[in-house]
């Protein structure tokens, strides 16, 4: 699959590929000032931390293309038709094909790595049959969430208990924004 849109006047690119990486992987540049960038609403939140920053202090601001998640979704279709998870690399990027909007524990450990490297690293899930809610931005609740995760040896789906401060172990990210002028490129290397 391969499908390209270009426009030249402000150099917009989107592509989506199934072939080897290009020699590029990123491209970090400074937006227009005529960008559209816009926070990323939580719908139907059940986490009482919505959109708060994390107590470990500030963090960066993360901007996001809007299609990004549309083409994920758009790679994973023949999975979630069979009612199969996807990942992607980007922090945590997967699919509950026939599920709710959360994060399982699997995902909390898989996470918790990339938030222990990058404090920023956030995880996108997509949930395409659930009514209330299409997609969620989760970070591990800092130090709350990450400590729990930090020591729990456990494998597999379990549960896990709540963090000592009473923060949840996972809340929405309050500094990932969109923004339409951000170029991307996702390979799909199965």
């Amino acid at each position: 699959m391969t499908q390209t849109d270009s426009k030249c006047e402000h150099i917009t690119v989107h592509t989506v590929t199934q072939t080897s990486p290009c020699p590029i992987l990123s491209c970090v540049e400074k937006a227009p000032k005529y960008a559209h960038v816009s926070l990323i609403p939580v719908a139907d939140s059940d986490q009482s931390s919505c959109n708060q920053p994390s107590a470990s202090g500030v963090l960066q601001d993360v901007h996001i293309s809007p299609l990004l998640m549309e083409d994920f979704l758009e790679l994973a279709r023949e999975n979630t038709e069979k009612d199969l998870e996807t990942c992607g690399v980007l922090g945590a990027f997967l699919t509950h094909p026939s599920q709710s909007c959360f994060m399982s524990s699997i995902d909390l450990h898989t996470h918790f790595s990339y938030q222990a490297m990058v404090p920023e690293a956030f995880a996108i899930v997509m949930a395409p049959t659930d009514q209330s809610r299409s997609y969620g931005i989760f970070r591990l609740s800092d130090p709350g969430g990450m400590s729990v995760l930090k020591e729990c040896e456990e494998s597999g789906f379990h549960p896990h208990g709540e963090p000592a401060d009473g923060s949840p172990i996972y809340e929405h990210c309050a500094n990932v924004f969109t923004n339409t002028n951000l170029r991307f490129e996702i390979f799909d290397l199965r």
